[in-house]
């Protein structure tokens, strides 16, 4: 294998696949990516049989072949090179990769590229298509709700629901969850599509992958595998699918309040990051009292109160307009800081039926995003 490519090309195309690669894998092979070339381009693959990402990178193929060279020692000794021509010269009886960039040369060990778990091709004809910038609001917007420990480890992952026109993606952790939908504009087809669960972190990087150049994320679901994958053009990601059944979401929307309350999302993300400095030491709790006005003509209130029992106490009261009677809800404000930090429109409204009843936020005018959190003891 002889092929040349530019330093900035294949750091971006490590870095990407990269995230697949384990510090401590099962086979020694899965600490390493496999370059293979391919017409005019330089294939970059890794995995760690949960989760395999193959990128294309332009390159000059002199001549063809491929290699599994150890992944995190080629992604530093690139990021150490110049922005210039890197030629890499494969000694095929030694499995050795020879690398030179402007006068720079380094040797690195590789592995028979056949030992290299194989991954099914992508089947562009029978993928589903979904906005991209879309999309990756979607994911921005759920994915912090899915659980973090493997206690459940159905809730590490997200409910993605196929319905006509309609994708919808859930999480929950046991104490919120996210839910937000999409129409489609070409549907599904009239395919049948399953609900499946992806884990969360699979979402994650599809989300960090995503460019501002990206129009579309092709979905597809190999038959019989157990599996999902995506295309970004350049990029393919493949995951395992989380066997099991995802929670009833629905039965956990709260489906009348007692009080409505708009604010201004930046002015109460502002008052929970204040409140957050002294909540964090009791285990995040945050009073919130929301205050009606007596006035009609005078705009209501909401209070956000962090303590701690060290460090002493914040208050900061946000202007709200409340329809409905006056009360007070302990949340984490960890998860207001969190959902509040994902909607981009300018109000936000609070929904709440009193101090041991799950509170929801949503943007203001929209009813395509729902976040729920469950209230805390104030031990009072």
């Amino acid at each position: 294998m002889r092929v040349s490519v530019l330093q900035e090309n294949l750091a971006k195309g490590l870095s990407i696949v990269g995230r697949a690669v384990q510090s401590r894998p099962t086979l020694p092979i899965l600490a390493n990516v496999m370059i293979k070339t391919e017409e005019a381009r330089l294939q970059l693959s890794a995995t760690n049989l949960e989760l395999g990402i193959t990128c294309w990178i332009g390159a000059k193929v002199d001549t063809a072949g491929d290699v599994t060279i150890p992944a995190r020692t080629l992604q530093e000794l690139i990021a150490t090179l110049p922005p210039e021509r890197v030629d890499m010269d494969l000694d095929s009886r030694s499995l050795t990769l020879h690398l030179d960039c402007a006068g720079k040369t380094a040797n690195i060990k590789g592995m028979e590229a056949g030992e290299f778990p194989l991954m099914p091709d992508f089947d562009a004809e029978r993928a589903l298509s979904v906005p991209a910038q879309a999309f990756k609001e979607m994911i921005d917007q759920v994915v912090f709700a899915a659980a973090k420990e493997d206690n459940r480890p159905i809730l590490t992952g997200i409910l993605a629901r196929f319905d006509d026109n309609t994708l919808t993606l859930a999480a929950a952790d046991g104490y919120r969850l996210a839910v937000r939908t999409i129409e489609l504009e070409l549907g599904v087809g009239g395919r049948t599509v399953e609900p499946m669960i992806i884990p969360a972190r699979t979402l994650q990087e599809i989300s960090r992958i995503i460019s501002d150049d990206d129009e579309e994320v092709l979905i597809a679901f190999p038959d019989a595998r157990g599996q999902v994958m995506f295309s970004l053009g350049s990029v393919v990601l493949i995951s395992q699918l989380i066997e099991g059944k995802f929670p009833d979401y629905e039965a956990i929307i709260p489906r009348r309040y007692e009080t409505t309350t708009l604010l201004y999302t930046k002015e109460l993300l502002a008052a929970c990051r204040s409140s957050e400095v002294f909540a964090k030491d009791s285990a995040n709790t945050a009073r919130i009292v929301i205050e009606p006005s007596e006035v009609n003509t005078m705009p209501g209130r909401v209070l956000v109160a962090g303590r701690s029992q060290e460090k002493g106490d914040a208050e900061a009261p946000v202007d709200a307009s409340i329809e409905g009677q006056g009360m007070e809800i302990a949340f984490n404000i960890r998860y207001l800081i969190d959902v509040l930090s994902v909607i981009r429109e300018e109000q936000v409204v609070l929904e709440t039926s009193g101090s041991t009843a799950p509170g929801v936020v949503r943007p203001a005018g929209r009813d395509d995003f729902i976040h729920v959190i469950m209230p805390m003891s104030t031990g009072r």
